[in-house]
């Protein structure tokens, strides 16, 4: 199979990067620097991520209205969409008719003036494809959906540092907070789309750029001597010690949003009596408090616990499985996510994991595992 190649493709070479396929894409999995120091530069400075293979689109309906937009997303998540301010920023779901989760996504209101009605979504990579004909499958035909792939590059800064590194090229972006966003130039003839959100738990920004001028701003944010270039194995690490579900892992077509522990992420009015693709499950898993749910585990010792390993309880019964497992850096220790059965969620609660065919001892335990450090103001 023929990979993609982002535009900063030849960057990744150049930088001694180590290249994997991932979801259709040849990606940086790693630099020489390597996954652990990659992962701490993050926690400490700012680290800069390729994720051009993420899906950008946009909702627009044909009266100019956001109204009319909203209420058409809204049939497909269970987050309150109409409710967005202009440069308001809001993470959901699609669903299945079942309640299953198809993706998860970011969906964006533009603030920029003249912009307002339009909605922007990030779509994951692996998922993307499947996304643009859902939608375009459900969105009524007085909304349109707008693939932004062929023009569009995203790249995310994330640490402590990427504020002070992205203000010194507009200062205008340290104002803004956690989950909002705005259209701005870091040049005088470089106009990018600036969010601060990200998938480190950190502060930092994720920034849409046109095709054209992702390599120069690259150079530019890596000039800076905070930042350095990050792969795909820190940007795991980073996101599971943070506590954040990885589609395909974590969350997928057999659970519930409820089930993923993703009930703050539905709006108080959205939770009843709403009608939107999968809604009945959603509702009556609030109700029912489902089966299962998503929780941390933290194995002892220093192996960690892959995906699929067996978790039982304490007198041998199985109860659940891990979804995400692996060494966190700042932990300093063994990190995991799995499901199980919903009377041994609370954490402290005592586990034993399946390896090898032998128990080893582990706790069901708090999320995340590394503090967020995102910006509220």
């Amino acid at each position: 199979m023929d990979l993609i190649k982002t535009k900063l493709h030849a960057k990744h070479v150049s930088l001694g990067a180590k290249m994997v396929e991932f979801a259709g894409y040849d990606m940086p999995v790693q630099y020489p620097m390597g996954v652990l120091k990659e992962h701490l530069h993050t926690r400490e400075k700012a680290g800069l991520f390729d994720v051009s293979h993420m899906g950008q689109c946009f909702i627009i309906a044909n009266d100019g209205t956001f109204e009319t937009a909203a209420k058409a997303l809204e049939k497909l998540v269970p987050a309150d969409i109409q409710s967005l301010e202009p440069g308001q920023q809001r993470y959901s779901q699609f669903l299945n008719e079942d309640g299953g989760i198809l993706d998860d996504l970011m969906i964006s209101r533009l603030g920029f003036a003249g912009h307002e009605h339009k909605l922007y979504l990030v779509v994951n990579a692996g998922c993307k494809v499947d996304d643009f004909a859902h939608m375009q499958k459900h969105l009524p035909e007085d909304v349109k959906l707008d693939i932004a792939d062929d023009t569009l590059s995203l790249i995310a800064l994330q640490g402590p540092k990427a504020a002070d590194v992205l203000g010194a090229m507009n200062a205008a972006v340290k104002d803004l907070v956690f989950m909002t966003h705005t259209d701005l130039p870091l040049t005088p003839d470089m106009w990018v789309h600036v969010s601060r959100s990200g998938y480190t738990g950190e502060d930092g920004f994720e920034i849409s750029v046109k095709h054209d001028d992702v390599e120069r701003l690259t150079d530019l944010l890596l000039a800076h001597d905070d930042v350095e270039a990050i792969g795909l194995g820190a940007r795991d690490s980073l996101r599971l010690e943070a506590g954040l579900c990885l589609y395909g892992h974590d969350i997928d077509t057999t659970v519930s949003p409820i089930e993923a522990g993703l009930f703050w992420s539905i709006q108080k009015h959205r939770r009843s009596g709403c009608d939107y693709l999968g809604a009945g499950r959603v509702e009556a898993d609030i109700a029912d408090k489902t089966t299962k749910r998503l929780v941390g585990i933290q194995p002892e010792g220093r192996a960690p616990a892959r995906e699929h390993t067996e978790i039982q309880d304490m007198d041998g019964n199985t109860i659940g499985e891990i979804t995400s497992g692996g060494f966190g850096p700042t932990a300093e220790a063994p990190v995991a996510m799995g499901y199980v059965a919903r009377k041994f969620t609370k954490a402290g609660t005592p586990v034993q994991l399946i390896v090898r065919g032998k128990p080893r001892p582990a706790t069901i335990a708090k999320l995340p595992f590394a503090p967020h450090n995102y910006h509220r103001g």
